[in-house]
């Protein structure tokens, strides 16, 4: 299931004024064309100010500016998911669209694996986003796509007071997404999953980094990357000079913990057999390739005999979840 999608022949259009299909995003992934930015424009006209054309004669945006960024997720978010009402406050990460969908969509078909080969939809289908971030991007298109109810729980109580603003404040999300603050960091399902909670899922983009000097590093080798790029493309690169000055988003929460994205990654494994009889499939993304071996080691310590790594790819980057089930007799 993990890698079937990848399989099935999706060719490019014949037409050569119509968008070749990515192949890399799930078949499901409404973000597999590339972007109508007229279409999108008429749905949210403040990104206008943002479209240019590039050296191919395309037009686009400057992936390397945070507010071209934000407004194309607001004219996605609006455009495909009925949610006209998304902002983010200065300084939070500004998540790429399609490869939270990809997520999403994956989530989807592994939930099919367990509920006879039909994907479950609907509001009694529960899921619990940890660190929904002040964007709630994960639960906007599970519950827009699958009519999934979710639950997001973080530790920042900004980013789950903006996350709650947002789900109160668009009618497609009424009563569809509930936030939860996490009192504690050093915990991540305790304290959030209750006695009579059940979840078909859990999913979460865990911390990457393990300082906050990493982060910073790590933040500033990106601008230097899209500098780069740019430069190669044909642009002049003194446009970029001062690019890591740019806030391209991020709390603490968001980029790093104590550990790193292994330390978290252990956590969420040992405090997942607490919650065995009340969550369906654990899952979270894997950033660093060598962490996928550790948590299969540790879940495996653990006595967990299902577990299942799902590979997604959009363009060049290689991204994968892990999932793990307690419950017996699953058939990958």
């Amino acid at each position: 299931m993990s890698h079937s999608h990848f399989s099935k022949n999706q060719s490019a259009s014949k037409n050569n004024n119509e968008a070749p299909i990515k192949k890399s995003l799930h078949p499901r992934n409404k973000h597999n064309a590339n972007y109508d930015f007229p279409a999108l424009i008429a749905t949210c006209p403040e990104l206008k100010a943002f479209v240019e054309m590039n050296q191919y004669g395309n037009e686009s945006i400057n992936f390397s500016d945070p507010m071209a960024v934000k407004a194309l997720n607001k004219a996605l978010l609006a455009h495909f998911y009925n949610v006209p009402f998304w902002d983010i406050p200065e300084g939070y990460l500004c998540p790429p669209i399609p490869g939270r969908a990809d997520y999403i969509h994956n989530i989807a078909d592994l939930l099919a694996i367990t509920n006879d080969g039909e994907i479950p939809t609907g509001k009694n289908v529960r899921g619990l986003d940890i660190g929904i971030g002040a964007n709630c991007v994960y639960p906007i298109i599970g519950h827009r796509e699958y009519k999934w109810n979710f639950v997001g729980s973080d530790i920042d109580p900004q980013a789950i007071k903006m996350a709650s603003f947002i789900a109160n404040n668009n009618p497609s999300l009424h009563k569809g997404i509930e936030c939860r603050v996490q009192k504690n960091d050093e915990n991540i399902f305790r304290g959030i999953i209750k006695p009579q909670d059940e979840f078909a899922f859990t999913m979460c983009n865990p911390p990457f980094h393990a300082s906050e000097a990493e982060a910073t590093a790590g933040s500033e080798r990106k601008q230097q990357n899209l500098a780069t790029n740019k430069s190669k493309k044909g642009h002049a690169y003194n446009e970029l000079k001062g690019v890591k000055k740019l806030n391209f988003g991020g709390q603490k929460a968001e980029l790093w913990c104590e550990g790193g994205e292994l330390a978290f990654i252990t956590q969420m494994a040992k405090e997942s057999c607490e919650f065995a009889l009340q969550v369906q499939w654990f899952t979270t993304l894997i950033s660093k390739k060598e962490n996928v071996d550790a948590l299969y080691q540790e879940l495996a310590r653990l006595g967990v005999k299902t577990i299942k790594t799902v590979d997604m790819a959009q363009g060049q980057k290689i991204s994968r979840f892990v999932a793990w089930t307690f419950q017996a007799n699953v058939n990958l």
